[in-house]
């Protein structure tokens, strides 16, 4: 009961917040619009209530609101909830509050993927819309596998080990990524813009195929809450209580690198969302992951929400990326988990 309380508690606070976040970015943006305009479209599209409204706005004012704000809006807020959703994931498999698709290489095995499809012009050869999430999210799992394989030490994940790991394939893979931007002519800017992450020029397609992913993202990790507050007892504990480790850790780890690279395969590499928003929301609900999966999902689509609205309105009409506004406040806070951990480890 009290953690069907916590849910409705938090999850209906987020709810509101988020609702709220959508009514001003659908509403301010580089082109001037009245408030009233860009609302009429938007209920003129609601069946029924629709032909009560009156039209009395410009073609170009639907197609701003209706092919550029709004999908902009569901898309930043599924990104966001599929990150954090993944940063969850991570760290309560690997019992490491700094875990994070971004540091443990996840995105960049995902953009090597996605980078190699652009430059050859596959983007929908193989799959069709569904090319670059797939094959993004196989590069990902392949540097995920390096990573812990390069972490595991006698059959143990050490904090300090994974981290390097990861920041040691980010580099390597980074560097497969800036080879292939050499190479490129016609689509380096593409390659490049894309890099920094952004949601410009994304529709409504890419909202269809990112969807999926985060809906059995999202049901699969609520899943595994119970094995995850588990875990957090210790592996050899979780054991002895029932749980199939290996099993549910190889689970958790494909599902959390099935939706970064869904996500970074559609906007590029946006770093320290699933580190950030996990962590903000253990620390307001507490640890139980039955709590952390819902609300993280929440708060994480409403973190994405406002950082790409002031990505594309601080400096209107110059668009800033995405990553950039993500990494400007993801970095000082990893930072800061960095030398509280270490200060922990040693006994200070």
């Amino acid at each position: 009961m009290k953690v069907k309380r916590k849910i409705m508690i938090w999850g209906g606070v987020s709810l509101v917040l988020l609702f709220l976040s959508v009514i001003v970015s659908v509403s301010i943006g580089t082109a001037k619009l009245p408030i009233s305009h860009v609302w009429g479209v938007l209920f003129k599209q609601i069946p029924f209530l629709g032909d009560s409204v009156t039209t009395n706005w410009e073609q170009s004012t639907e197609q701003i609101i209706l092919k550029v704000r709004f999908p902009r809006v569901i898309l930043a807020i599924l990104v966001g909830a599929a990150l954090s959703l993944a940063g969850a994931g991570f760290q309560g498999v690997l019992r490491n509050p700094l875990a994070d698709p971004y540091i443990l290489g996840v995105s960049s095995g995902a953009a090597v993927g996605a980078a190699f499809i652009i430059l050859f012009g596959l983007q929908t050869a193989l799959f069709g819309v569904w090319t670059i999430p797939i094959v993004a999210f196989m590069t990902a799992l392949i540097s995920l596998l390096i990573v812990l394989r390069l972490a595991n030490v006698q059959g143990k994940y050490q904090l300090e080990t994974i981290i390097l790991s990861g920041v040691v394939v980010s580099a390597f893979l980074g560097s497969f990524v800036s080879l292939m931007v050499a190479m490129s002519d016609k689509v380096v800017n593409e390659i490049v813009f894309w890099l920094m992450g952004s949601l410009a020029m994304q529709g409504w397609t890419f909202i269809f195929v990112l969807t999926p992913y985060v809906i059995i993202g999202f049901v699969t990790l609520l899943f595994f809450s119970k094995h995850l507050n588990l875990f957090a007892l210790g592996e050899r504990q979780a054991a002895h209580l029932g749980i199939h480790v290996k099993r549910t850790r190889l689970i958790v780890l494909i599902t959390s690198t099935f939706i970064t690279a869904a996500a970074v395969s559609i906007v590029g590499t946006i770093g320290f969302v699933g580190l950030v928003v996990p962590h903000l929301v253990r620390l307001l609900v507490g640890p139980d992951y039955r709590v952390i999966i819902p609300i993280t999902a929440i708060v994480g689509a409403l973190y994405v929400l406002w950082a790409d609205t002031i990505a594309r309105t601080i400096l209107s009409p110059t668009e800033i990326p995405l990553g950039v506004v993500t990494a400007f406040l993801g970095a000082p806070f990893f930072g800061y988990l960095l030398r509280r951990s270490r200060h922990r480890f040693d006994g200070g």
